[in-house]
């Protein structure tokens, strides 16, 4: 583990947070480039009504812009769930160097869980990956989220 990965898988939970105040599925992520946090964004696929508007991609959208170039190769990615098929292959395509998530995604996870595309070496890029920093902080993030959802689905459903 690198030692500032801590530092930002926190401001990764931090977007998550934001996520979650907004009814989002609270999934952050920031893009470092050389040492520097150029972009951060968390899930908005509710508000912006838009399958695509995982934090990942809104990130890695900021960051392009901010560098001027589709190519991050100088990028390391910090997300607090693994990324899913579509961002995994958003991440090989945008040539992001490294990706750090936090908690395993046991029925998306293409990064280890369920696939490996950032490491297949068909591809024409290779991710380095590194999981699980923080992972019980980004685990409980989605475990209170979706338990609390739950709960306001029980009692709507016991007052009709």
């Amino acid at each position: 583990m690198k030692k500032n990965d801590k530092k930002y898988m926190t401001l990764a939970l931090e977007e998550a947070k934001k996520a979650r105040v907004l009814g989002e599925v609270p999934i952050g992520a920031v893009v470092v480039y050389k040492g520097q946090v150029i972009a951060a964004a968390h899930n908005r696929r509710e508000l912006d009504q838009n399958p695509t508007a995982h934090a990942e991609i809104l990130a890695i959208q900021k960051a392009a812009e901010i560098i001027g170039s589709w190519r991050l190769v100088d990028c390391s990615l910090y997300v607090t769930l693994e990324p899913c098929p579509m961002c995994a292959g958003a991440l090989v395509n945008a040539r992001v160097s490294r990706v750090v998530f936090g908690a395993k995604d046991a029925k998306a996870g293409a990064l280890r869980s369920l696939y490996a595309i950032g490491e297949d070496p068909r591809l024409n890029h290779l991710v380095d990956v590194r999981a699980g920093v923080l992972a019980v902080e980004c685990g409980a993030i989605l475990t209170d989220f979706f338990r609390d959802i739950r709960r306001s689905k029980s009692s709507i459903d016991a007052e009709e």
